[in-house]
């Protein structure tokens, strides 16, 4: 029984640390689809913004 703090402070810090660690998607399918759909608009009029600041020649060059 020497043990029995030792072993319930170890498991605490386990369970905080496990709190902590991103866990998987909570997602459902319909809302993932939604969020990756959002997000693709986003990049897509980031592409076409920065397209057409390249075509009206404000561009920093090419890499």
């Amino acid at each position: 029984m020497a043990r029995g703090n030792q072993r319930d402070k170890a498991r605490e810090k386990n369970q905080k640390a496990a709190a902590s660690v991103k866990s998987k998607n909570s997602m459902s399918g319909t809302e993932y689809q939604r969020e990756k759909e959002k997000v693709a608009a986003i990049m897509l009029a980031k592409q076409k913004a920065a397209e057409e600041k390249k075509a009206a020649g404000g561009g920093a060059g090419n890499k």
